[in-house]
């Protein structure tokens, strides 16, 4: 039964604790989002139940994400026509990022109920198609689709687990071809090293409590396939 109520409770929840705005360094486009990261997960654990056990990442423009949706905007023919992934999309700003720079089609990814739905109300909100997956794709042999051109990760090596699927996922995209970028806030669990080419460096100002910081460095790497031993 909780199931059947699942959907339309989850948009009523979203819808009356968000408000529709741009985030910063990305005009282009509107989210459903919150200042309160705490009291959003209180009430969505009070008022949604058990839809929710994670916090809600999904009400919040992560400086990772902006910086690759602000990247692919500007660079639509990096998109225009392709088949993108979006890895842990939240609130789906990459995805539809990618949407609007021309993408063929977009699937974001997410594994939170509530996210799927965020997702699904930004993209109608910013009226662009995003097809989601809500499950983990990265314990795979194989992602959803036979082949992405694109893959995207605005927001996934923050938490050290994730981190450690992520980028064996992330190198066989690379290695079959796809295009993958990387969001990178800093303090990250993303090893940096020679295979990681840095695209693009935005500046981010204090954004609530969301970082301890009042400035943050944030940068776009793509990840180039590792090359057989000569």
């Amino acid at each position: 039964m909780a199931t059947r109520k699942q959907s339309p409770s989850a948009r009523t929840f979203i819808r009356a604790n968000t408000e529709l705005k741009s985030p910063y360094l990305v005009p282009e486009i509107k989210l459903h989002l919150s200042d309160d990261i705490d009291g959003l997960w209180v009430k969505s654990k009070a008022e949604v139940g058990t839809i929710s056990p994670w916090l809600p990442y999904w009400a919040f423009a992560w400086n990772g994400g902006k910086a690759v949706a602000r990247y692919v905007l500007d660079h639509p023919e990096l998109i225009a026509g392709k088949h993108v992934l979006d890895l842990a999309s939240g609130s789906g700003i990459v995805a539809i990022a990618a949407a609007k720079a021309g993408a063929a089609s977009v699937t974001g990814n997410d594994l939170d109920p509530l996210a799927v739905k965020a997702i699904g109300l930004n993209a109608a909100a910013n009226d662009v198609k995003v097809t989601v997956v809500p499950r983990d794709v990265m314990g795979r042999a194989k992602p959803p689709r036979s082949h992405y051109d694109v893959v995207l990760a605005g927001d996934v090596f923050y938490i050290q687990a994730i981190a450690r699927k992520s980028r064996p996922f992330l190198e066989r995209q690379a290695k079959a071809g796809a295009l993958v970028l990387i969001g990178d806030p800093g303090q990250t669990y993303l090893e940096r090293d020679k295979r990681l080419e840095m695209k693009a460096e935005y500046q981010f100002p204090h954004n609530g409590e969301l970082y301890q910081y009042r400035v943050r460095r944030t940068i776009v790497w793509e990840l180039k396939p590792k090359q057989p031993p000569a």
